[in-house]
């Protein structure tokens, strides 16, 4: 997907007055499994790290943009969020 074509991307995720919570990172990894790329955006009152979403649910940071973040699937991610148990 051509960086241009983000801006047509209609926001999938929306991070409420609750922040990021551990059940919006397991969305967020669905549906890039799904997707492969997706848009987030939050509330003004809400402080959101973009870094911090896209390294919690294993993805790639595209763009940040105001109050609005891209997300792409890592290339070559071990199934399960790349925590494993050795």
């Amino acid at each position: 997907m051509k960086k241009e074509s983000f801006q047509d991307l209609k926001p999938t995720i929306w991070v409420g007055k609750r922040g990021v919570t551990s059940v919006m990172i397991d969305e967020i990894r669905r549906q890039l499994k799904d997707r492969k790329v997706i848009k987030v955006r939050w509330l003004r009152n809400t402080e959101v790290n973009p870094e911090e979403v896209a390294a919690s649910a294993g993805a790639v940071l595209v763009e940040v943009r105001g109050r609005t973040l891209v997300l792409t699937e890592r290339r070559g991610a071990s199934p399960g969020g790349g925590s494993r148990n050795i």
